[in-house]
């Protein structure tokens, strides 16, 4: 196990009243608010009203953002970074999913940055302190309402690029699990895997001795996997969108990480694919994972790979040897994803190969060369995935 240093400062509230807090949280920081929003989801559900009734009970005066789409824009965060400086905002407020929280986590920063914004996604420039950012989750996937992590998509290149940073965790977040009742099953589905990829992205390790963590993902990775077919079925179950929609926070809020390295190759092969192809993030995620677990098998992953397949998928260990039970377990996973109504290839994305060498350059440019920490991967293996996908 590594060292390492733990500290996660945002605070939650959570369950069906969780909202009520939101006066009181506003009143922490300030009344002038921005909140930064999607489309009319959050209006046709309700959650809008919701969310501007609290607001109003704090008398707060609020600008509204919205617009906001999934894989995130630039031009909108510099909107609201000029927003916040004509109208000296003092807490940003996102309601929503990911894509939501991203953005204004990208706002809170470039408020309080002299530069333009992207330089803190591309490494070339770094700030001390940000806005108070809050949160009213209504899509548990990305888990980016307790997370340092934030992700952005350049439109003039779809250059997409993520951050992590202290100065990106929310200071509070609400999460009642009754707002993810109204998500249509695809929503609901990327979500699942999302959540699920966080984890496996952690769990894929070269690190000995991190049994503690070990088995805090496998647990967590079984509740969603239990919990995913009655969310399917039964979207108004509270009980199993609570499991859930805790298990995204959890499953993105470092606590997973601690003592050990995960490997991200997955992330970032499926962000370049979303990139260019502007697919749902969880949707790419079901079918690189896989595609990246084939490749890494023969190639020194048979022992977790196998370990996950056990543990998680439930393959007997008396399947047969540590590469067939791994196999299985991939098999299994991608059964799983399939049974939520998701393609777990490209061609069954409608995407074929001709901008794999392109994807897979972009890929390992991003990180100087050598991609992931559990099989290093070079731009020509980074390919290879990507055809195992198709």
């Amino acid at each position: 196990m590594k060292d390492f240093t733990f500290q996660n400062p945002t605070r939650i509230h959570f369950g069906r009243n969780a909202l009520d807090q939101l006066p009181a949280e506003v009143k922490r920081y300030g009344q002038r608010i921005l909140m930064v929003y999607g489309g009319g989801s959050i209006k046709r559900t309700g959650v809008y009203d919701a969310v501007t009734e609290k607001l109003q009970a704090a008398q707060a005066q609020v600008w509204e953002l919205s617009g906001v789409q999934p894989n995130p824009r630039l031009s909108l965060v510099r909107q609201g970074i000029q927003l916040c400086r004509e109208h000296q905002i003092q807490l940003v407020l996102a309601v929503g999913g990911g894509s939501a929280i991203d953005t204004a986590k990208a706002i809170v920063n470039g408020a309080c940055y002299d530069g333009d914004v992207w330089d803190l996604y591309e490494g070339k420039g770094s700030n001390n302190t940000a806005l108070p950012l809050g949160v009213v989750l209504t899509i548990p996937a990305a888990g980016s309402e307790m997370s340092r992590s934030s992700v952005i998509t350049r439109e003039e290149d779809w250059c997409k690029r993520g951050r992590n940073a202290y100065t990106n965790f929310p200071t509070f977040s609400i999460l009642n699990p009754e707002y993810t009742y109204t998500l249509p099953p695809f929503q609901t589905a990327c979500g699942i895997v999302d959540i699920m990829a966080h984890m496996m992205e952690r769990y894929f390790t070269m690190e000995e001795h991190v049994e503690l963590t070990d088995r805090l993902i496998e647990g967590a990775l079984v509740t969603v996997i239990n919990n995913a077919p009655i969310v399917m079925e039964k979207p108004d179950d509270y009980d199993a969108r609570a499991e859930i929609t805790w298990a995204g926070a959890l499953a993105h809020n470092t606590l997973l990480e601690t003592g050990r390295v995960g490997d991200w190759a997955s992330h970032k092969l499926e962000h370049e694919l979303s990139a260019l192809y502007d697919v749902a993030h969880g949707a790419g995620l079901a079918v690189v994972f896989p595609a990246w677990m084939k490749f890494v098998l023969p190639r020194g992953g048979a022992t977790k790979l196998a370990q996950f397949a056990q543990r998680v998928l439930a393959v007997p260990q008396d399947f047969g040897s540590e590469e067939e039970i791994a196999a299985e377990g991939i098999r299994r996973l991608e059964g799983f994803y399939q049974s939520l109504g998701l393609a777990t290839t490209l061609t069954g994305m409608g995407i074929d190969d001709s901008r794999i060498p392109e994807m897979a350059a972009r890929a390992v440019a991003l990180v100087g060369g050598k991609l992931g920490g559990f099989v290093p991967l070079t731009a020509e293996m980074a390919e290879d995935i990507y055809r195992l996908a198709l």
